[in-house]
């Protein structure tokens, strides 16, 4: 397992690396927020990247959707179906990685998001969807939704 600094860095240089080579894109985002993503990932987060549509995974809505490497660097290095190829193709049409993430294109991409503000919107709505769901269905002992949506 590598670690934190090196994950970290991995993010910031795979997500400087697409954008150079895609001559567009938005490389501050992922290099400010590879730090505390890194940690929210792999210490907070329940999510299994053989099974992306577990129904009881954590969302992670990244609401500044122009950062877009920064969730695509952690899906891949984390094990999610996003090899290098798809980086490597980033901005470029038909990829799995857009300049904005999109629900349906890439595994692990919880919503699409692009206008600033619209991810925490979204990530509000899932977490009252949850409780709701929770109030619904959970009994003492028993808690059969238990996810939490965050928004960075």
């Amino acid at each position: 397992m590598s670690s934190r600094k090196e994950l970290a860095n991995a993010i910031r240089a795979l997500s400087m690396d697409a954008v150079q080579k895609a001559k567009s894109g938005h490389p501050g985002a992922p290099m400010g927020m590879a730090d505390i993503a890194e940690v929210l990932w792999r210490d907070f987060l329940n999510h299994n990247p053989t099974n992306p549509s577990w129904a009881d995974r954590d969302r992670f809505v990244l609401s500044n959707g122009h950062g877009s490497m920064l969730i695509y660097s952690l899906l891949h290095l984390t094990g999610y179906d996003l090899p290098m190829s798809e980086l490597q193709n980033f901005r470029q049409l038909h990829s799995k990685t857009p300049g904005h993430p999109e629900v349906g294109y890439t595994a692990g991409v919880e919503t699409t998001t692009g206008p600033l503000g619209q991810g925490i919107a979204n990530a509000v709505g899932m977490a009252i969807a949850e409780k709701t769901l929770a109030a619904q269905f959970n009994r003492p002992g028993h808690d059969i939704v238990d996810l939490w949506a965050t928004a960075a």
